[in-house]
């Protein structure tokens, strides 16, 4: 028997028991939070629409009337689902999201206490920064937050000058790109954290990563929705109070979100701030151990880049933030992105929940071993306890459901190419039968083949948000002067049943009917004229940018496996 036998195994298979405890954990919060997904069917929550097999049309890889918020992530999804179901995608997904989130923050603490990195774990696993964006849908952005705490780690080795780090940052940069407010996090995160006086590696590390920004920062450039958005939706979707606390102690606590409706009820309860009490102090004494432990400036730099996500999510509710973020939302071109400034909290929160475990350690440190266990065991389910309703999908809000058959038989009937589709009633989010108890952003763009035009108008709070789809604001307006729906060039009409909103029959006049049921009726347009197409050009340079972003993660994938294949 050799030695290192006798010993256990090898240093890989001792990494790997040390790490056991915070995989299991991991898995069991993933398994508790999303347990409805254990059923079959497609979970429909607000911003979060899954079809069993997306079509790939132009409109998703580069929008021709709208701007690129789902750039590229619908042309990933519709990749993907052309091999296996939206289901399963959605699974994964939401699953990755919830895993990789807890195991990154975990991993990124820097102790050698495994008890003090499985705090971090489920701290970062159970934040309402989590739970609020699944209740609103924003799978992508989920991503992005999954990703952070393993992409500050690869940042923070770059700057240490360790090998193969270049290629890890761009690698685990990747999934939070897929959304262009996940695209801005990592880009920040890196452009903070790796910077130093070493240009060339710098320069590359920024490079890659903007390289997968590429994608919708293009296609926002070439998209006939220019780029400035309703100032309306300053106000709107600014952080908002969840309960006594006001908005600040919301967003410090990782809450705040707009939308009441994607806020757990346990937010609302009177001692919630408590908790966030706790967190807060925790992080305060944690701080220093921080600083000690990481190179030197490394605690400062992540300090920096949480203050700054904080303020860019608080900025609308200071003095002066929201007429400030008002002007420049009306008359800066991308600047509507900062209007949800609770999105870009991610990084608060990762800094918040590595110092908090921090100081949980420094806590238990000078007291007694055994309480020190049970201090260790409470402060572990300290977030579960203040939140309990994320558990079982949010208490059941997030649940699968089937489309009913209409859509299969709608999609069947429409040729691969239908041109434009309009869907009726002209509402952007709908509350279906059949999906009881829950609104959705409208399936139709991502179920039927074409260029499918829905409302982009957003209500909140009797606040009317105004999209910017130029075709749209065409289709409305013939609407609104009474002429029937023909009149607006569209090439065919798939009206909805069972929604809140109906449609008057005298809209449908001069249309062919081609399918009735239950759900959904198809018309055909025989007056349709064909609306002006995006030019190739335009097209092409989204797909040249596109192709550019693979083939950087495609360069930092084959560095990655070359230096592993060489290790071994």
């Amino acid at each position: 028997m050799t030695g290192r036998t006798a010993e256990g195994g090898g240093p890989a298979v001792r990494r790997w028991r040390e790490s056991l405890p915070l995989y299991l954990v991991a898995v069991a919060a993933t398994a508790l939070i999303l347990a409805p997904l254990a059923a079959p069917g497609y979970a429909l929550r607000y911003d979060m629409v899954f079809v069993p097999r997306q079509p790939l049309s132009w409109d998703l890889v580069a929008p021709a009337q709208s701007l690129p918020r789902a750039v590229p992530m619908d042309a990933l999804v519709s990749l993907v689902t052309q091999l296996v179901p939206g289901w399963v995608v959605q699974r994964v997904a939401l699953a990755g999201a919830v895993l990789f989130a807890a195991v990154g923050a975990g991993r990124l603490v820097p102790t050698e206490r495994r008890a003090v990195r499985l705090v971090a774990a489920v701290a970062y696993a159970w934040t309402p920064y989590l739970a609020e964006r699944l209740l609103i849908g924003q799978w992508g952005l989920l991503l992005a937050y999954a990703a952070l705490p393993w992409l500050a780690r690869a940042a923070l080795n770059l700057r240490a000058g360790r090998d193969g780090a270049l290629a890890r940052v761009v690698l685990l940069a990747a999934p939070a790109a897929i959304t262009p407010t996940g695209g801005l996090i990592a880009l920040a995160t890196v452009l903070v954290l790796a910077a130093d006086r070493r240009l060339r590696r710098s320069a590359l590390a920024v490079g890659g990563v903007a390289l997968l920004n590429a994608p919708w920062i293009v296609a926002a450039l070439v998209t006939g929705a220019g780029g400035t958005s309703d100032p309306a939706g300053v106000a709107a979707f600014a952080a908002r109070a969840e309960n006594w606390a006001g908005p600040l102690v919301a967003l410090a606590g990782t809450g705040g979100i707009w939308s009441a409706q994607a806020t757990p009820s346990s937010r609302s309860a009177a001692l919630a701030p408590l908790a966030t009490v706790v967190l807060v102090v925790l992080a305060v004494v944690g701080a220093g151990l921080l600083r000690r432990r990481l190179p030197a400036g490394a605690a400062v730099r992540l300090g920096v880049l949480a203050g700054g996500g904080y303020l860019l999510a608080a900025l609308a509710v200071l003095p002066g933030g929201q007429g400030a973020l008002s002007w420049a939302v009306a008359h800066v071109p991308g600047a509507g992105l900062l209007r949800d400034g609770q999105k870009f909290l991610a990084p608060y929160a990762l800094v918040l929940v590595v110092c908090a475990a921090l100081g949980a350690e420094r806590l238990v440190a000078r007291i007694d071993r055994e309480v020190g266990g049970i201090v260790l065991a409470g402060l572990l389910l300290l977030p579960v306890a203040a939140m309990p309703d994320l558990a079982f999908g949010g208490a059941g809000r997030i649940s699968p459901v089937r489309y009913p058959a209409d859509w299969r038989a709608v999609a069947e009937r429409l040729p691969d190419d239908p041109g434009e589709v309009l869907s009726l009633p002209l509402t952007a989010y709908r509350a279906y039968p059949w999906n009881p108890g829950r609104v959705v952003l409208d399936p139709a763009p991502r179920y039927l083949p074409g260029t499918v035009l829905t409302d982009d108008t957003l209500v909140v709070d009797d606040v009317a948000v105004a999209g910017e789809n130029p075709r749209l604001r065409e289709v409305r307006r013939v609407l609104a002067e009474g002429r029937p729906v023909s009149a607006t060039g569209v090439g065919w009409v798939v009206v909805q049943h069972g929604t809140p909103s109906t449609v008057d029959p005298a809209v449908l006049a001069g249309l062919d009917l081609r399918y009735e049921g239950e759900s959904l009726s198809l018309y055909r347009n025989p007056a349709a004229s064909g609306a002006p197409q995006r030019t190739g050009a335009s097209r092409w340079l989204v797909v040249l940018a596109c192709g550019t972003a693979v083939l950087a993660v495609m360069a930092a994938a084959f560095s990655t496996l070359r230096r592993r294949a060489t290790a071994w």
